[in-house]
C-alpha cells in the first residue's frame, strides 16, 4: 500500500508539472526551478528537526509528511521516482550501517585515485 501511495503521489506531482503556476503549488515550484525546490526541502528538513526537538508526535508526523512530499517534488525535478529510493532502501536492508558507510568511503577513495 505505501509504495503504491508514493507512486500515486509521484504521478500526481508529475501531472502538475505543466499546470498553471497560479493555480497549482507544485506547478509553481517547478516553474521557480531547482533552487526553489531544494530550498523547500531544506526548510521542511529544518522544521522536521524542530518538531522532533519539541517531542510533539503529531507535529513530527506533519512535518515529515511535508518533507517527504517536497522530496518527491525534488525527485521529479531530476527525473527520478520514489521506486528508485525504495529499491535503494531494499538493497540496504540487512546491511550493517557501519559496513555500508565504510564501503562508501572506500568507493570515494577509489574514485579519487587515493
Amino acid at each position: 500500500m505505501s509504495s503504491e501511495l508514493l507512486a500515486h503521489l509521484a504521478d500526481v506531482i508529475e501531472s502538475r508539472r505543466g499546470a498553471d503556476p497560479d493555480k497549482s503549488y507544485v506547478a509553481r515550484l517547478f516553474h521557480k526551478g531547482t533552487d526553489a525546490i531544494l530550498k523547500k526541502v531544506g526548510e521542511e528538513a529544518t522544521e522536521t528537526v524542530m518538531a522532533a526537538k519539541d517531542g510533539d508526535a503529531q507535529k513530527i508526523v506533519y512535518e515529515v509528511a511535508d518533507l517527504w512530499f517536497h522530496s518527491l517534488v525534488a525527485l521529479a525535478q531530476f527525473g527520478l521516482r520514489p521506486e528508485a529510493v525504495l529499491a535503494e532502501l531494499a538493497r540496504r536492508e540487512g546491511l550493517s550501517g557501519l559496513e555500508e558507510f565504510a564501503a562508501r568511503k572506500a568507493q570515494q577513495r577509489d574514485a579519487q585515485g587515493v
